[in-house]
């Protein structure tokens, strides 16, 4: 992540974006999109058809590409709007296109994004979009565009929405104004209310094939000035990140295949941890300013968890060495209490940032509670 202009259009603070990787291009800023030919089409012939549904839901994996086609989407309204040229055969807006700069310096009046907020006193990101946010929707709605143009709202993430926010977010969807569009971007739509979902038009985004998302990292590693790793690190990246961009290319720029292989050193120990290796990899992902690194190793562990139990159901998704680590450690009659067990850990992990806990205490907790199921595994087989 690094630092950038803050939540709302309008907002003028320097803050940490979420959903920015450090040193690589934000969502509105990429220019292309690769492997969701199928959505665009939808949204441009729904636009050019004026039968525009005023509420879009993009859904798919963290990582994908839904923001970049929800700002690919809004600059090629905005653009529409201005009267420069745009394609009836596709959403691309050149990157000189005064739209596509307004946008990328989140400066355009008639586009609001509303997100997680920056906390100075807190010296990290609002835990979720609050009422506050949503509020901003009222003077965005009466005071901009007027009654001809086009105004284009963008929930990233419509996931982080709390309670009340969800609720004031409610209103708008149910009255919302002639010539405005919603678009919200969901990694989990299950766990939003149903009022909002049943309000909305659903565009379900899927994880790249091998081929985009190979394609679609080096384009952005090209972007942001950085050499691509040789074929055999892409191709390790690629079946890690299972289809998302965001996460190979953490993968690559944050040491992510050496945390991938200290986690699997690891695990291979069980059911008899090694408390020095545990010790010390919870030291390297939970200091101060460590953040990032911690979101990808739990994202890691996290990965291996549901490519194990996958494998022992179906026998097929592990990679590489985690086969044989899911022979030794998760057996099929045992599929619920590990996904019950990884239920626990999210939740634990979700507590721990909401309530601004030790990280350290929470890995090697984490780790313990593995230790604990894997002891009960090897005992039930003996």
């Amino acid at each position: 992540m690094s630092k950038a202009r803050s939540g709302s259009s309008n907002d003028a603070e320097t803050v940490l974006e979420a959903d920015r990787l450090e040193g690589f291009c934000h969502p509105r800023e990429t220019l292309d999109l690769v492997g969701h030919e199928a959505a665009e089409r939808v949204l441009l012939e729904a636009f050019g058809n004026n039968r525009l549904h005023h509420a879009w839901l993009l859904t798919g994996p963290e990582g994908i590409g839904k923001a970049t086609l929800a700002y690919r989407f809004a600059r090629f309204v905005l653009s529409a709007q201005a009267g420069e040229g745009v394609s009836a055969a596709g959403l691309t807006i050149s990157d000189q296109s005064p739209v596509f700069r307004q946008i990328a310096a989140l400066s355009h009046p008639n586009l609001l994004v509303l997100r997680r907020r920056w906390q100075p006193k807190r010296d990290r990101l609002a835990q979720d979009i609050t009422v506050g946010d949503v509020r901003s929707l009222r003077s965005f709605l009466g005071n901009t565009a007027g009654n001809e143009g086009w105004r284009v709202i963008i929930v990233d993430r419509a996931d982080d929405l709390n309670a009340n926010a969800a609720n004031a977010l409610l209103k708008a969807l149910e009255e919302p104004p002639p010539r405005c569009v919603f678009l919200l971007i969901s990694q989990a739509p299950g766990r939003l209310p149903i009022t909002i979902r049943s309000r909305c038009r659903s565009l379900a985004l899927a994880p790249l094939e091998d081929r985009e998302l190979l394609q679609a990292v080096t384009s952005a590693l090209k972007a942001a000035g950085e050499r691509a790793p040789d074929a055999e690190a892409l191709k390790i990246c690629a079946g890690l990140a299972q289809g998302s961009v965001g996460d190979a290319l953490a993968l690559i720029s944050r040491d992510g295949l050496a945390l991938y292989g200290e986690l699997c050193a690891i695990l291979a120990q069980l059911p008899e941890l090694d408390y020095r290796a545990v010790h010390a990899f919870a030291d390297k992902i939970s200091a101060r300013g460590a953040e990032a690194r911690f979101e990808l190793a739990m994202g890691l562990l996290g990965g291996i968890f549901t490519r194990l139990i996958r494998h022992a159901a179906t026998g097929s998704g592990a990679l590489g060495a985690e086969a044989e680590l899911c022979q030794t450690l998760i057996r099929a009659p045992s599929l619920a209490r590990w996904a019950g067990l990884w239920e626990t850990i999210q939740r634990v992990k979700l507590e721990t940032a909401a309530l601004n806990l030790d990280r350290k205490n929470f890995v090697l907790t984490t780790f313990f509670r593995i230790e604990e199921a894997a002891r009960l595994e090897e005992a039930r087989a003996a």
